[in-house]
């Protein structure tokens, strides 16, 4: 292959990864902020509605505050991770090629299925049905099928459990590649590792021991609350320099 082609080809590559980087720099930031909204809903609307019957009568109240305390905002922060899974993968992959593959497919799969989980959207129809029903009986079957629909949705089906367990999962391998990397602060790094495997542990065990599951999610905000501003910080870094630069990052 001729030089000036190979030069352009590097050029093209280096351009491409740069963007990438961009991109998951600004989707870090993003799930930042969507973290604070859902903290912010949480203590001005209240927590997620545990019934149909509660959903509904939320609904019939404002519609709005219906999506917001339910997993919309949640379904967002789990979206947003293919922006920012692509561009660590891009950033890591020389690093431990096997894991970092792993890691991406895996939080993949976990996006995928939590949108096929989600719920939002069912309910809502449902309770627009509920409130223009004319009786009772139209009325009880209306909040069996919406118990139903919450039964099976984003926290509470065996698809929407292994998708928490291959998220967080891929979050601790991530940071585990992370530490081996000098492209990333070991600020970055450890509390990414904190975060997710608090995050694997309460999920994991959120069936079984809900009390222990609720202690744990109090502990795991603060460190995502660390690990999504530094992550954004250094994949926009990594988007901003320059080839030459990069590689003295990667072996200073």
């Amino acid at each position: 292959m001729p030089a000036s082609v190979r030069s352009t080809a590097s050029a093209v590559a280096n351009s491409d990864s740069r963007v990438l980087y961009t991109i998951g720099g600004v989707t870090a930031l993003l799930q930042l902020l969507t973290v604070v909204a859902f903290t912010v809903v949480i203590a001005t609307l209240g927590p997620r509605p545990v019934s149909a019957e509660e959903w509904f009568a939320i609904q019939q109240d404002s519609k709005l505050a219906a999506v917001l305390r339910g997993d919309f905002i949640t379904l967002i922060l789990i979206g947003l991770y293919l922006g920012t899974f692509p561009a660590l993968y891009m950033a890591l992959r020389r690093v431990s090629p096997v894991y970092t593959a792993l890691a991406a497919l895996f939080t993949f799969i976990a996006v995928t299925v939590s949108f096929a989980g989600e719920s939002t959207f069912s309910l809502l129809r449902l309770g627009d049905q509920f409130a223009a029903a004319t009786s009772e009986a139209q009325r009880a079957q209306l909040l069996a099928a919406a118990e139903a629909v919450m039964a099976s949705d984003l926290w509470n089906s065996s698809g929407a459990y292994m998708s928490g367990i291959l998220l967080q999962g891929a979050g601790v391998m991530i940071s585990v590649v992370m530490v081996r990397s000098s492209d990333f602060s070991k600020v970055t790094a450890y509390a990414g590792l904190l975060a997710n495997a608090v995050d694997l542990a309460q999920h994991v065990m959120h069936p079984f021991a809900p009390s222990i599951s609720g202690v744990l999610t109090t502990v795991m905000g603060p460190f995502y609350l660390v690990w999504f501003p530094m992550l954004g910080r250094d994949l926009l870094r990594l988007g901003q320099a320059t080839p030459q630069a990069r590689v003295g990052m990667r072996f200073r």
